[in-house]
């Protein structure tokens, strides 16, 4: 899909938690139903991940279906959304959209939302965020007629995060389709190209997204909780991200401001793409040849 004669499009990608909301989102009246401390079902989860040597993301959903099944609970998908429901999220995070949205709309550009995240799809769904994205890449359960998860739909770990962004480079968007997404497609061609995205993280299941987003000419951004930058500060100064800002996102915030700064410059550039472009264009007219590097 060409952009040319719409406004060239700008993908924003957040991870979910610890990015848009403090802790795990299963600490939100999932585990307040099992009657069991956060500490106590993250030991197990690592415990079951080590034992049968299995994704630390296939080991939590196994353990979500396990003990919930052991204590004679549902946990259906409308369950799971309602749950969502009840999710925090950092201050500034239901307001933010908007605000970027239309800031990006005065500079000539339109921003897409996306999430990838290793939590589960359902959960996020049930916050009030969940209409802001264009859509959410996460880990998710595929249901029985009975509503009972039974089988991983979708996980999402810390390497296989990296293919819904070449998925949103390419607008190879439905998880079904294995074709596009590994197709070769000129650069010029693609939806959205890289020096257009930008990537929200918070620690180290983030690192791959953002060393890919920012080695490929886009932007990354480690955000981290007030008073614990150590995390961030590291993945910047180990060249991992682009820039680091507390999880406020609030008017004025610092995010705020990089996230306007990051916009300006992907406009400034695309304008002068155009103004390459124009030249270029009259130069073939007039039958020269010339090199064009966007």
């Amino acid at each position: 899909m060409s952009t040319r004669l719409n406004k060239p499009v700008v993908a924003f990608m957040y991870d979910f938690d610890g990015t848009l909301s403090p802790g795990n989102m299963q600490e939100y009246g999932f585990l307040d139903k099992l009657g069991e401390s956060s500490t106590e079902f993250w030991r197990k989860s690592n415990e079951e991940a080590r034992k049968f040597e299995m994704d630390p993301i296939s080991a939590y959903m196994h353990l979500m279906i396990k003990e919930t099944e052991s204590r004679a609970l549902n946990i259906s998908k409308e369950n799971l959304i309602k749950l969502g429901q009840t999710v925090e999220l950092f201050p500034g995070v239901e307001t933010w959209f908007k605000r970027i949205n239309e800031y990006a709309h005065t500079k000539g550009l339109k921003v897409e939302h996306f999430i990838i995240s290793s939590g589960l799809k359902e959960i996020i769904e049930g916050t009030p965020i969940a209409k802001e994205f264009r859509k959410i890449f996460a880990s998710a359960f595929i249901f029985d007629a009975y509503g009972k998860p039974i089988w991983p739909a979708q996980i999402v770990n810390f390497t296989t995060k990296t293919q819904y962004i070449f998925r949103i480079n390419k607008d190879s968007l439905d998880l079904a389709d294995v074709k596009k997404v590994n197709q070769y497609i000129p650069q010029d061609e693609r939806r959205v190209p890289f020096r257009r995205m930008v990537y929200f993280g918070d620690g180290d299941t983030d690192v791959p997204c953002m060393k890919l987003v920012k080695a490929e000419g886009g932007f990354s951004i480690a955000v981290y909780p007030a008073r614990k930058k150590e995390k961030a500060g590291q993945l910047l100064a180990d060249n991992r991200c682009s820039y680091i800002a507390p999880t406020d996102y609030s008017p004025d915030t610092k995010v705020e401001k990089l996230a306007f700064g990051i916009i300006d410059l992907i406009a400034a550039q695309e304008n002068l793409n155009k103004l390459a472009e124009k030249k270029f264009r009259a130069k073939k007219r007039q039958g020269f040849h010339v090199c064009l590097v966007l």
